[in-house]
């Protein structure tokens, strides 16, 4: 007879369990107090994309994210999870709905913050127009709940990463926490190098495209304000931490991005790669950056890097 399997506590669970090869539904359960996620919409629910069928395309019961809510260090949260290992997270009708709808109720209550694990590259080419609605749609949201006192932490360390309009969702969020994979970009390496030449954009130098779109250059650029190592059990830190860092939104916010994104600019407008920016930021041995583990990485940002809980 085969022997019981040992339990296993959710949080150790959660420590030794990989964010970025993890499923979505098991980064939520091992992110969230033990038991307590509910899910909205589920998959016996089966509202699939009305638009794959046509295409001859396979259907995911649950169109490809998990929306629900749950507890958090024993506070409420809603939750969404995009499955990256789903159409690459890509938006499409009935996915950005369900973000959509999510981010309305958390408007009309108002208090209880929204965690977005983020795991995209882009909109679905099938679903274009509907694709890309959403994504203006969930943007406006995302700002009205933030008006209204919702704080929207995006958690970004999944294997699509977060590129399209999951990009510019993630800059309207209240603060993102990031891992060495989350590359976070509006265009993905193949758009720029289909759009611009190799030249201009090389896709199969990956080591070109983690020191530019990846997690550390995002969070030492100051455009994330924590970075993770890959567990659910540093994200779980990780938004705790925020949720008791994020304060008031408003224009006084929206002035204090603008100035801080003009001195972006002026400061490193000049530079060619991500090496020079750290290096005018004052890291030494710049091109050792992408090799430093975790820890060491995180205690160099602690040092240098920028946070500033708006401009992304």
């Amino acid at each position: 007879m085969t022997a019981p399997l040992p339990h296993i506590a959710p949080a150790e669970r959660a420590r030794s369990t990989s964010f970025n090869e993890a499923s979505a539904r098991t980064r939520l359960d091992l992110l969230l107090d033990a038991g307590s996620l509910v899910e909205f919409i589920g998959p016996e629910q089966r509202e699939v994309s009305p638009h794959l069928e046509i295409f001859g395309l396979p259907e995911q019961f649950d169109d490809g994210i998990v929306v629900g809510h749950g507890r958090l260090g024993g506070a409420p949260v809603f939750v969404a999870a995009q499955e990256g290992r789903f159409m690459g997270g890509a938006f499409g009708e009935v996915h950005g709905a369900k973000l959509l709808g999510l981010l309305r109720a958390a408007r009309e209550i108002g208090s209880i913050p929204v965690l977005i694990l983020l795991d995209t590259g882009g909109v679905r080419l099938q679903e274009a127009n509907a694709g890309e609605l959403a994504i203006a749609e969930i943007m406006r949201a995302v700002m009205e709940a933030r008006s209204a006192g919702v704080k929207v932490i995006g958690l970004i360390g999944g294997r699509s990463g977060c590129y399209g309009g999951g990009g510019l969702i993630a800059g309207c969020c209240s603060a993102l926490a990031v891992s060495e994979a989350g590359r976070i970009a509006v265009s993905g390496p193949e758009v720029i190098e289909t759009n611009r030449g190799v030249e201009e954009f090389d896709s199969r130098d990956r080591a070109l495209v983690w020191r530019t779109m990846g997690g550390k250059h995002r969070r030492l650029l100051g455009a994330t304000d924590v970075f993770a190592d890959d567990t659910v059990q540093d994200f779980r830190e990780a938004a705790l931490e925020l949720i008791g860092l994020i304060g008031p939104f408003g224009l006084d916010q929206l002035r204090a991005e603008q100035g801080r994104l003009a001195d972006r600019l002026r400061r490193f407008g000049a530079c060619q790669d991500a090496v020079d920016i750290w290096t005018v930021e004052g890291v030494a041995h710049a091109e050792t950056v992408p090799e430093l583990p975790a820890d060491q990485f995180i205690a160099l940002a602690s040092r240098i890097g920028r946070s500033s809980r708006d401009a992304r």
